[in-house]
């Protein structure tokens, strides 16, 4: 019987993908209300070299689908939960997607460079546009706080999967935790 539990690598990255968009949303906030200084400079310098990192991992998480498919919903989920719950994960991708892509169309059309690790330059993927620049940064925050939204209903969900419906939804994305594969 196959077991009703992620693997451990789709664990491994959903929390690595977790904590390090926790710690975009957390910097990105902390930088955004700063004045102009070096100190702000270094913020954007590692806000970015996490989005771009961020942005590898769920590549390589959404390959990892592809190989290691996820289990399937629990027996007893209503056919419209499953539904929501499905259009909330293909929503939380597609930001994990577009967000990043929006970050360096904005720091392109502000004329930043985006440096990885302070190695690595990534092309700009468009001209110097400032305009534009402002606009980007409008678009990336917005859709930032989009994805906050949908993570806290996504957390909330999986609580209440947990403790009011008692069914195994958090434990088996949970780490270290393994479900039995046979529920007899």
């Amino acid at each position: 019987m196959k077991s009703n539990s992620y693997s451990a690598v789709a664990k491994a990255l959903h929390w690595a993908m977790a904590f390090g968009i926790f710690g975009l949303v957390v910097l990105g906030s902390v930088m955004s209300d700063m004045a102009l200084s070096p100190e702000k400079l270094q913020y954007f310098s590692w806000h970015k070299w996490a989005g771009v990192t961020v942005f590898m991992l769920v590549w390589l998480r959404l390959v990892w689908r592809l190989i290691s498919p996820p289990p399937a919903y629990p027996e007893g989920m209503s056919l419209n939960v499953k539904r929501l719950a499905y259009a909330g994960h293909v929503a939380l991708y597609a930001l994990m997607v577009i967000i990043p892509i929006t970050g360096w169309l904005m720091s392109s059309a502000k004329g930043v460079p985006t440096v990885w690790f302070g190695v690595l330059p990534l092309p700009d993927l468009i001209s110097k546009d400032k305009a534009l620049g402002e606009l980007l940064q409008e678009v990336h925050g917005t859709l930032s706080w989009i994805m906050v939204i949908l993570i806290a209903g996504h957390v909330a969900a999986a609580l209440k999967h947990h403790f009011i419906d008692k069914d195994d939804t958090l434990r088996r994305m949970a780490p270290f935790i393994q479900l039995n594969k046979d529920p007899s």
